[in-house]
């Protein structure tokens, strides 16, 4: 049961709501990662206290631990995880990418050695589909095929070809029921293949598309220029997503090209190295300017931890290694994005989004 509506625009940035079997996402939305059926160091109440309205996991690590038996005897991953809301599983296609020295492909599929105990596990187009319909989730994506940018034509020619067969098969085997099931489209960098890799995925007619194959190495000015590109080939009756992109400056980049979903492990993992997310800007907590400093973290977020702790008590925990630093921040720095995804939706229906994105643009690039 998948509904997507848009509610207002603002040139090609778009308010919307996508309706899915666990709840309504408003969208722009940022997705918090939680790739083991945890976001790292966030409950379930702090991601509903944020306002996160959708998480992701991730097919490769589940698949190793728990494991499907395990999670389909215990209710399925939204029971697994005490988490109600809407919840999206990325195919194990970025692993074909970030595990490349312990994976072999072919036309059928993908065999991965595990990195947690080397033992064998093969993934099809087929059986990673039935897999996520199996847990339960709401939004289930496509096997695909990433390459490291920059690729040669062939390399990349290779992943829109196998990415595309590995669709129609996968789309074959979706049953169609509780779970929508999203295509990513690949190609690089190369717009030829970008609207050859959307053309053939469109005609499936899925609920919903990915754009993927970006912030893998190319430089910020490419990935605007792409996405926009890109989202333009897809149908404007469907949400469209772009995969792992999470800083200030490329989710408002993104939105303004016509985006409705993000993702990205950057909030939660600059949190535990110390990095806070602003929307003039980034710091690191550590630097001995915010040793004595009774400020917030963030003048400008109204979350938990800026209303309530000073910059010097972060910096306190963070250089005595206490654990409650890295939870902190990463809280923060999701409710910071959480924010900006809010503001950014009223002011598309307030008609007023160019200002808004130049503002926060403005405030970001003066920072950086």
């Amino acid at each position: 049961m998948t509904a997507f509506a848009v509610h207002a625009v603002g040139g090609a940035a778009r308010r919307g709501t996508l309706q899915l079997t666990h709840g309504t996402v408003e969208t722009p939305a940022f997705m918090p990662v939680g790739t083991a059926a945890t976001v790292k160091g966030i409950t379930p109440s702090d991601l509903r206290e944020i306002g996160a309205h959708i998480i992701l996991s991730n097919t490769y690590h589940l698949w190793l631990r728990p494991g499907r038996e395990t999670l389909v005897e215990l209710g399925g991953l939204h029971r697994f995880m005490a988490w109600e809301r809407p919840i999206l599983t990325d195919s194990g296609g970025f692993q074909v990418f970030s595990l490349e020295s312990r994976r072999d492909l072919d036309d059928d599929g993908v065999t991965f050695r595990s990195h947690l105990d080397g033992s064998t596990h093969r993934f099809t187009p087929e059986n990673v589909v039935a897999f996520q319909e199996a847990l339960g989730v709401d939004i289930a994506m496509m096997l695909d095929i990433c390459v490291k940018l920059p690729a040669s034509v062939e390399a990349v020619e290779a992943s829109v070809r196998r990415t595309t067969l590995w669709a129609r098969r996968g789309t074959a085997a979706w049953q169609r029921g509780a779970t929508a099931l999203f295509g990513i489209v690949q190609g690089g960098l190369d717009e030829r293949l970008r609207e050859q890799s959307a053309r053939e995925l469109v005609a499936l007619d899925l609920p919903g598309y990915a754009i993927g194959g970006l912030s893998v190495g190319e430089s910020r000015e490419e990935m605007a220029r792409l996405t926009r590109f890109t989202a333009a080939l897809l149908p404007a009756t469907k949400p469209r997503y772009l995969m792992g992109v999470g800083t200030v400056r490329d989710l408002i980049a993104g939105i303004d090209g016509g985006i409705d979903m993000f993702d990205c492990v950057y909030p939660t993992r600059a949190g535990r190295h110390g990095r806070a997310i602003t929307r003039a800007g980034e710091y690191n907590i550590r630097n001995a300017a915010y040793v004595r400093d009774d400020g917030p973290v963030d003048p400008q977020c109204p979350c938990m931890v800026c209303t309530t702790f000073t910059r010097a008590y972060l910096a306190h925990l963070f250089r005595s290694e206490e654990l409650l630093g890295p939870r902190l921040l990463s809280y923060h720095n999701l409710a910071a994005l959480a924010f900006l995804m809010a503001d950014a939706r009223a002011a598309i229906v307030a008609g007023r989004w160019t200002a808004f994105r130049d503002g926060v643009l403005g405030e970001a690039v003066a920072a950086s």
